[in-house]
This record gives structure tokens, C-alpha cells and sequence, in this order.
């Protein structure tokens, strides 16, 4: 089984809990990363994070994984709805890639409405909190165990 899955998250989430809770909750990243990793150890997926506030760090890491990395679960935070540049990089993968929004980006701002990752992406996930990455692993290794 192709069980390598990594969570790449943009800038701000590394202020969950402090930001916005009306929209993110109280829950921190480290929070949800924990949360994560108990799902992935019962569920035999080896799990990796990585987080950026500059988006060519999050291309950079985007590259990196290409070859290694069996799905990846991308919550891109503003970059979002303004990154040409990690659409690009998302387009050179060859492993099924899911949008991640902690809130429901269509109940928001105007300018949340649009998504440049969500044509690459096998799926979209949003608002759902932080439910919505379990939501999203369980997903994954779905799509991976489907794959043949």
C-alpha cells in the first residue's frame, strides 16, 4: 500500500487558537497535527507536516515531495485565492492532491470565493473546523487504496 502522506499548511494556521476563533476554533495546529498522527498510526499511513508563512518555502516543499510523497492534503490559507505559483508546482505532481479550508471559504469574504489549487486538486474539503483533516485523511487513503 502507498501509505506516504504529507499535510502542507499555509500562512497564519500556525496561529490557530489565537486567530479568529469565530471561524477557526480554539483548537492549535499542534493540536490537529496530534489529532492527525493518532489517526495515521491506527491507520498504518506514515504522516508528515510541514507549514510555511512564505510561499516559496510552500513551493519549495511542493517540489521536494514529488517523488516521495503518496497524497498530499494542502490547506494553503491565503495563498489560496493568490498563489499562481503553488498551482504551478501542484500541477507537476502525479499523486491525488486535496484542498483543505478549515471554515467554509463560500460564507466568507468575496475575495475567498475563488481558488487557484482547486482545479489541481482531486477534491475540496471546507468547513468542517478541524474535523475536516480527518475528513481529508480518511479520504486519502480511500483515493490510495483505490488506486490499481
Amino acid at each position: 500500500m502507498k501509505n506516504n502522506i504529507i499535510i502542507i499548511n499555509g500562512p497564519n494556521l500556525n496561529l490557530l487558537g489565537e486567530r479568529e476563533k469565530d471561524q477557526y476554533g480554539s483548537i492549535t495546529l499542534k493540536g490537529i497535527e496530534e489529532n492527525c498522527s493518532k489517526f495515521a498510526n491506527s491507520n498504518n499511513i506514515k504522516l508528515s507536516f510541514f507549514q510555511s508563512n512564505i510561499e516559496g518555502e510552500i513551493v519549495e516543499k511542493i517540489q521536494e515531495i514529488r517523488k516521495i510523497q503518496n497524497g498530499l492534503i494542502i490547506n494553503a490559507g491565503a495563498y489560496t485565492h493568490t498563489s499562481v505559483a503553488i498551482h504551478d508546482a501542484l500541477k507537476i505532481l502525479k499523486i491525488p492532491i486535496i484542498e483543505l479550508h478549515i471554515s467554509n471559504i463560500y460564507n466568507r469574504e468575496e475575495f475567498r470565493h475563488k481558488s487557484l489549487i482547486s482545479k489541481v486538486a482531486k477534491s475540496v474539503i471546507c468547513g468542517f473546523g478541524a474535523d475536516g483533516y480527518i475528513m481529508a485523511l480518511k479520504a486519502m487513503k480511500n483515493f490510495l487504496n483505490n488506486e490499481n
